[in-house]
């Protein structure tokens, strides 16, 4: 390695001043780091109302979300086995009501009486409706066309 010398006389080194524990501050020569690090960092680009549609109906449509879906609806329905209903049993609802009368109302607000047809209930099974929908309508083509085709012929 050449070394030349500097202006001040001492010898001039090829390598960057931060390479050398005399050379530049480390705070120094991290914070620039950082600092061309960051204006060179790739950024993803920014999703506007259609890109976060799309992404939405991705996540929608991926067979883990029709899962995660189809568990939560069975896990939903285990409080309509346990709590009696006001459609199946009114009766019933009624003795609950007056044997627990601080929990009632708690659980009246939460549609826990109503299980099948509450709101939240509703919202679970139609978000797997649309899911499943999602899932089958892009292999739809295929499946027709592999109903449609002739068997394959048999070894002799």
């Amino acid at each position: 390695m050449s070394r030349s010398r500097s202006e001040s006389g001492r010898d001039a080194d090829p390598l960057r001043p931060s390479d050398h524990i005399d050379g530049a501050d480390e705070a120094d020569a991290v914070g620039s780091v950082d600092e061309k690090d960051a204006a060179s960092a790739v950024t993803s680009p920014r999703l506007g109302p259609l890109g976060w549609a799309r992404w939405a109906w991705r996540q929608l449509t991926s067979m883990r979300t029709a899962l995660i879906l189809l568990l939560l609806l069975a896990i939903a329905a285990v409080p309509g086995s346990i709590v009696p209903q006001r459609t199946a049993d009114p009766n019933g609802v009624t003795q609950y009501q007056t044997d627990h009368p601080d929990l009632f109302p708690i659980l009246d607000k939460l549609q826990l009486f109503d299980v099948y047809s509450s709101a939240w209930f509703s919202a679970i099974y139609l978000l797997l409706f649309i899911s499943l929908i999602g899932c089958v309508i892009p292999r739809l083509k295929h499946h027709w066309k592999a109903m449609r085709a002739l068997p394959p012929r048999t070894p002799a």
